[in-house]
Parts: C-alpha cells; sequence; structure tokens
C-alpha cells in the first residue's frame, strides 16, 4: 500500500514519521518551505516514546503525478479547501482518503469533491505541537488512531488499511462506530476548545476560579444538547470521561485551539464552534456560552494581520 500524507504538520507528520520508521511507503505531500526545512534537518519527532529522524520521500502539488492507494488527510481545516485541489492528481477511483480533521464538515466537502466510496472515518488521539526549528515534540504519551468506514461496515479494503497501519508505532483501532467517534471528538474538542479560549486559561485554572466548574458544566451541557439534537448523542462512557477531564482540579490541560490562540495564529474556530452553532441554531438548540465563545474567537481572526 502506498500512502500520501497530506500536511507534515505536527499530526500528518507525527503518524507519517512513524509509518516511515516502520518501512511502510510514505511520501509527503508539502509545501516548498517546509519541503526545504524537511529536507535539510530530516522529520524530526521529539517523543516520550522514542525520538525519530527520517529523511522523507517529499513531493510538492506541483510535482504530484502519482497515484497512491490511501490518503492521510492531516491539515487544519481552514486549509482544506486548497489541500483538496492539491491532492486531487494523487486519485484513483480506489484511493481512500483517511482524514483528521476537527469537526464534521469535512467529511460532506471530502464527499462532494471525490465521492462518498472515497472517503472513511477517522479519529486521532495525539497531543503535538511543531517548535520553533519544525520538529514535532508530542506533548503526552497517548497516541492512536482510528478509522472505519462511515457505514460502520467491516470490508476488505478497510483490513488492508488497518494491516498497513498497524504496528507503526502507535496504537491503531478498526472502528464500527467511527462516526459516532468523530461526533464524540467534536464534542471533546467544541467543549475544552471554548472554555480554554473563553476563560484563557488552562482546566485546573478554570475550574479553581470562582463559578469556574459552573461554568464548564454549563458550557458542556450546551454542547451535548447540540451533538443530541444532531442525533447524535454521546454514550455514557464518553461523557464520564469527558466531564473527569474538563473538571479535574489542578489540571494542566489546555485546547490546540488555545495554544494556537495564544501564539497568534489561525484558529479553527468556524470549524469546530461555529460549525456547531449553526447546527443547534437550525434545530432550535439555545447556546448563549457557546455562540459567546464563537463570537470572541472571530474578533480575535479579525484582529489578526491579514496574510
Amino acid at each position: 500500500m502506498r500512502l500520501l500524507v497530506v500536511g507534515a504538520g505536527s499530526t500528518g507528520g507525527y503518524f507519517g514519521a512513524r509509518l516511515a520508521q516502520a518501512g511502510r511507503d510514505v511520501t509527503f505531500l508539502v509545501r516548498p518551505a517546509r519541503a526545504a526545512q524537511l529536507q535539510a534537518h530530516g522529520l524530526q519527532v521529539l517523543s516520550p516514546h522514542g525520538d525519530v529522524n527520517v529523511a522523507p520521500a517529499l513531493v510538492t502539488s506541483d510535482r504530484l503525478e502519482k497515484k497512491f492507494d490511501l490518503v492521510l488527510l492531516a491539515v487544519k481545516a481552514y486549509a482544506l479547501e486548497r489541500a483538496l485541489g492539491d491532492l486531487a492528481p494523487a486519485m484513483s477511483p480506489e484511493t481512500m482518503v483517511l482524514p483528521l480533521l476537527n469537526g464534521i464538515r469535512h467529511i460532506e466537502l471530502l464527499t462532494q469533491r471525490f465521492g462518498a466510496r472515497a472517503v472513511i472515518g477517522g479519529v486521532c488521539r495525539v497531543a503535538t505541537t511543531l517548535d520553533d526549528s519544525g520538529r514535532i515534540v508530542q506533548l503526552a504519551p497517548f497516541q492512536e488512531l482510528a478509522y472505519g468506514e462511515m457505514s460502520g461496515k467491516r470490508t476488505s479494503r478497510l483490513e488492508h488499511v488497518h494491516e498497513f497501519l498497524s504496528g507503526g508505532g502507535f496504537d491503531t483501532e478498526l472502528s464500527p462506530t467511527v462516526e459516532q467517534d468523530m461526533w464524540e471528538k467534536w464534542l471533546l474538542l467544541a467543549g475544552l476548545g471554548g472554555i480554554c479560549c473563553l476563560m484563557r486559561g488552562s482546566v485546573g485554572q478554570i475550574v479553581a476560579a470562582p463559578g469556574g466548574a459552573d461554568f464548564v458544566q454549563r458550557f458542556l451541557a450546551e454542547v451535548i444538547a447540540a451533538i443530541t439534537a444532531c442525533g447524535h448523542a454521546p454514550r455514557p462512557k464518553f461523557l464520564d470521561l469527558t466531564r473527569k477531564l474538563l473538571l479535574a482540579p489542578g489540571s494542566t490541560l489546555t485546547s490546540s485551539m488555545y495554544r494556537d490562540l495564544e501564539q497568534g495564529r489561525p484558529v479553527e474556530a468556524d470549524q469546530i464552534l461555529g460549525d456547531l452553532l449553526a447546527r443547534a441554531q437550525r434545530a432550535a438548540v439555545a447556546t448563549p456560552l457557546l455562540a459567546a465563545a464563537y463570537s470572541q474567537l472571530c474578533v480575535y481572526q479579525g484582529q489578526r494581520p491579514a496574510h
């Protein structure tokens, strides 16, 4: 199986580097600046599971000619539209796209562009970031990739994907409930991202503040109501774990969206909060805290210098 990783940032770069280290056939589709950086220094990962430095196979969009069996799509959601055009030459009628984006809207856009058959569901659980040198730094030990047919069926093509990805240096799961997994991850990201960005702090700092724990509970209740109104009520076990995570005293946990905000970077406000807010409004579900968090991030985006 030939894999094209679209984006050699903190997420795609991490999983792609692990797979390349394990001897899989991996090529990275990157921008010229990132290609130059990787050619000079290699694709480096600093991890509690062992550091990695591989000389990756690279291609830029103007030189992409070969077809691939599997595309691991790991760009920020606001870069998706451009990425779809970049990866189009790699697509054959049998190519599968495994997206690791946040939210759900990207599934609809991928289906419109390449057809439902091309799209498989995916959820990653990894905490990584890029340092100033372009190295990927793993911030916590968990590292999991779950994937499956959106229909929930177990198919031979997904068995091949599972065989290819397993043993690659991270945990893998061929999930029969990948669509529900994606909605639940969205719930966690919207809850964590919303409370951190609106309150400007970590989970522990928010919970320790006067009224902080109550604020978390009310924000989470809005997100749960919105997700449930969309027909994907979260499973009780997931809810219990999420509440414990977002209400843990002393926790240093923050969301990647909050870390991007703190560093002055673009944020995925539209995809993580805005899209959920729009769906809640269509379902006549009141979500004033979610709306406040989204409005605040839109103000932040509007204040950023134009690029």
